[in-house]
């Protein structure tokens, strides 16, 4: 096959990818939004943050998974690694972009106490998890059928 034609095709998947991870983070980041509401307002001052936390951390997963295959097979973003981490990366980092800003906008914080909040045990425990969003492109490899 002409070199042209496979750097089109590479070139298409990437550009798939890159879609794919602006949408992945967009529906995780609007369902952690909701799920964060009604952590910080109704489950958190009852039980304390960290357990809040850590009861909100399975359910965000569970929904990243899920989006996360719905959105690799919907924008055919396909199996090569260079397009699973593409989709990951940008995705992890656009959910931390969009927290920073939402904490900026909404809470009135600067930049330095938001990073600053990363401190604590329940926000590093978030982190976590918003990392392993970030590698579930790459982690469903190993789940493919």
């Amino acid at each position: 096959m002409p070199m042209f034609h496979r750097q089109n095709r590479e070139s298409a998947r990437l550009e798939s990818a890159f879609r794919a991870g602006i949408v992945y983070a967009g529906v995780v980041f609007a369902f952690g939004f909701v799920m964060g509401t009604i952590r910080a307002l109704f489950v958190a001052p009852a039980i304390g943050e960290i357990y809040a936390v850590m009861l909100e951390i399975p359910v965000m997963l569970a929904v990243s998974w899920l989006s996360c295959l719905f959105v690799i097979r919907r924008f055919n973003v396909g199996t090569a690694l260079a397009g699973r981490l593409t989709m990951g990366i940008l995705a992890f980092c656009l959910l931390m972009m969009a927290e920073a800003s939402l904490s900026m906008i909404a809470f009135g914080v600067t930049f330095g106490q938001h990073l600053e909040a990363y401190r604590t045990p329940a926000a590093m425990l978030g982190l976590g998890a918003q990392i392993v969003f970030g590698a579930l492109p790459v982690i469903q490899l190993a789940f493919r059928s």
